[in-house]
């Protein structure tokens, strides 16, 4: 098994990399070959449509397409390698940490990307908030295995002095110069990137993470990968990094969202039978989305709350009977955990009332509550959309050591798939 050095302890070390990237002439756009994140993208619209905006698009490496899943990490890493060969992907000439920049109207987000050293969660470095899929770390480890690369950057916060200094000092020097690369995709925002590579300002970064801890705020699957795939080396090496875009949320805050969930196997009328006396429901008539959404966060400012949709109409659950709680939700746990929306509809609700299995033919996660409710009633299912927790509260459970049901949140804006990738063989 492989550990930290004895520095293991002292904050965050993020190493320069050879990024991988794409040359410009070879694609159609760089904007045409990005994707969201993997487990962001809608399936399978989203997916049709990204492996048609360009025959290069990164969405063919993350969610290769095989007709078995055993084949697809070897289809991922086999494109990867023609791409490299046929120089639609291509190194830098030397190890860099890359300022990457997010714009959209009055939204400015930077941040740095480069390889940082794992650490258990016993050591407090870095902070997990939230649990995680077996199957799902599994599926990320067979990919990053078999292609020897990490396609896309975790995205993690830490909380700087919110001056101009140390790190964040680098990045606006950074900035003020001539980017790799800049594009605008499809929802708008524009990304920028460059190379800090001086040796001095590198040092600099790198006294400054030093002193840090960090809070994962995307990426807790492919996280948990690093650290299999780290467990599965007989030495240091490689392995022992893992690609991930790290923001000072002092100078520059996230904003929170839900995640939402779609269950295949239970259509609105049995969901809505099944919870007579447990919860109070109310539905909306001929109300938009957006004023749903609104109603459902009202009602979540009084305690739990969710909205059901696929139907054609929205219906409110809330005011959860006390008794049903008290029997179900785990009691060794924090108030502020055992509150949470995520919490009561995993306990209370998908396994007592609803009975459903949390597994992937039983429920799909969806970050978009349009998606959602679209699936939803196209194919006689069930969403349930929530309402985003706070950030405070998030962390505050990640410093106590306690994690959150899984997708319990979406951090963004998050970074864009297919800018910088790491192959861990230039390492």
């Amino acid at each position: 098994m492989n550990t930290r050095g004895p520095a293991a302890n002292d904050g965050l070390h993020l190493k320069p990399f050879r990024g991988l990237r794409y040359v410009p002439e070879r694609v159609r756009s760089l904007a045409a070959v990005t994707s969201p994140p993997y487990d962001v993208v809608v399936r399978p619209d989203g997916l049709h449509h990204l492996e048609s905006s360009d025959p290069h698009n990164i969405v063919r490496l993350i969610l290769p397409q095989a007709p078995t899943p055993d084949a697809r990490p070897r289809r991922a890493a086999d494109t990867l390698a023609d791409w490299l060969a046929d120089g639609v992907l291509a190194p830098d000439a030397e190890p860099a940490l890359y300022v990457y920049e997010q714009r959209k109207g009055d939204l400015l987000q930077r941040g740095l990307i480069g390889a940082l050293e794992l650490s258990s969660p016993a050591e407090g470095v870095v902070l997990p908030h939230e649990d995680v899929m077996p199957h799902v770390v599994a599926e990320r480890a067979d990919l990053m295995r078999t292609t020897g690369a990490h396609l896309e950057p975790l995205l993690l916060t830490y909380r700087g002095e919110g001056r101009v200094t140390g790190a964040t000092a680098v990045i606006e020097r950074a900035t003020a110069g001539t980017p790799l690369l800049a594009t605008t995709t499809e929802d708008g925002f524009g990304h920028r990137l460059w190379a800090v590579t001086d040796p001095g300002e590198l040092a600099e970064v790198a006294e400054d993470l030093a002193g840090h801890q960090a809070l994962i705020a995307d990426g807790h699957h492919r996280w948990a990968t690093y650290l299999r795939l780290r467990e599965e080396q007989s030495g240091p090496g490689p392995w022992n990094y893992g690609l991930v875009l790290l923001v000072d949320t002092a100078r520059h805050p996230l904003q929170v969202r839900a995640i939402h969930r779609l269950l295949h196997r239970l259509p609105v009328a049995a969901a809505l039978t099944a919870l007579d006396g447990a919860f109070r429901v109310r539905t909306l008539e001929e109300v938009p989305l957006e004023a749903a959404l609104d109603a459902l966060a009202e009602a979540a400012g009084d305690g739990n709350a969710f909205l059901l949709a696929g139907d054609g109409r929205f219906h409110l659950v809330d005011r959860a009977d006390p008794d049903l709680l008290e029997r179900t939700v785990r009691r060794d746990r924090p108030e502020a955990w055992r509150t949470l929306d995520a919490t009561v509809l995993h306990a209370a609700l998908l396994e007592h009332v609803w009975r459903v299995p949390d597994a992937p033919e039983h429920i799909a996660y969806i970050h978009d509550a349009r998606a959602a409710v679209t699936q939803a009633e196209r194919n006689g299912a069930t969403a349930v959309l929530m309402h985003p927790v706070r950030e405070e509260v998030v962390r505050d459970l990640a410093r106590q050591g306690v994690t959150m049901p899984r997708k319990s949140t979406s951090f963004g804006p998050k970074p864009a798939t297919g800018l910088v990738l790491r192959s861990l063989a230039l390492d």
